[in-house]
């Protein structure tokens, strides 16, 4: 067995220092994922950086701009997290789905973002409530939408010596709700089919005003289909605006056949997760 050096920096500058030192480095936030493509021979790093002693990784913030999660924060402090789940119950929604309850006490957002599945259930969700990405590396820190995360599965954008410290979500809009759905094969502890976050906000006369839908399991990453969310701009979500709304979503979307489904099915079903999320959606930003 491959000797392995591993490192649990007490800092974010410590941790930059090691990751800058080149080499088969990986990150460990949770490693729900790393621990089994490394058992699987996927991965072999030469040198193992666990995350979770660095301040500010692990924690949720709440102020007056809204929520800062640390990019280690374990899924299942986010799921008991009573100010975050009421204003952003989709976002603790798609949390709460990753994998088992005892999976949750480790495996991270940050994990799930940058493992960069195109089935991850935290990234539509987190799309669709327009997270900005907060990035730390070799030359300074900088931000990246959630959507702009994935480059294709398995590929992310952080460059090499950067590594992901912390998910900024804004103050919930009056008037706004957000909302995932995904579906599965099994009834939990499996891979989404096809996923789906929308984000609603309305008018007073309860219009949508503004919209964000993404989608995951459906393409090379998970997708912001602007077109779907235009289709319910200045609605009550009435049943013509909503299928307008799940036919740009089925249109979006490039998936393949594997056991879990074939791609005409996710087309379908992308569609109607988009549609049914519309719908809590909306529920949410009028109560």
């Amino acid at each position: 067995m491959t000797d392995i050096d591993f490192q649990a920096p007490a800092s974010l500058q410590d941790a930059l220092a090691l990751l800058g030192q080149g080499g088969q480095t990986r990150p460990l936030a949770g490693g729900t994922d790393l621990m089994v493509q490394m058992r699987s021979g996927r991965l072999q790093p030469q040198r193992i950086l666990d995350l979770k002693r660095i301040p500010g990784l692990i924690g949720i913030q709440a102020g007056p701009a809204g929520f800062v999660i640390g990019a280690a924060t374990p899924c299942a402090q986010i799921g008991e997290h009573a100010g975050l789940a009421a204003a952003w119950p989709g976002v603790v929604e798609a949390a709460r789905l990753i994998g088992s309850t005892q999976v949750q006490g480790r495996a991270s957002l940050g994990g799930n973002l940058c493992n960069a599945s195109p089935a991850a259930d935290s990234v539509p969700a987190l799309i669709a409530a327009g997270a900005v990405l907060r990035v730390a590396g070799p030359t300074g820190e900088r931000e990246l939408a959630a959507e702009n995360l994935q480059l294709g599965p398995g590929r992310h954008a952080l460059a090499p010596g950067e590594v992901l410290v912390a998910i900024a979500l804004p103050a919930r809009a009056p008037r706004s709700g957000d909302a995932y759905l995904r579906l599965i094969p099994r009834t939990e502890m499996d891979i989404a089919v096809a996923g789906a976050g929308v984000w609603l906000a309305l008018d007073a006369d309860r219009r949508v005003s503004q919209a964000r839908v993404a989608l995951g399991a459906v393409a090379p990453t998970a997708l912001r289909v602007d077109a779907a969310a235009q289709a319910l701009i200045g609605t009550r979500l009435e049943d013509e605006a909503l299928a307008r709304l799940a036919a740009a979503a089925s249109a979006a979307c490039r998936p393949i056949d594997d056991k879990r489904g074939t791609a005409a099915y996710r087309i379908r079903v992308a569609g109607v997760l988009a549609r049914r999320a519309a719908v809590i959606a909306y529920e949410r930003a009028c109560a």
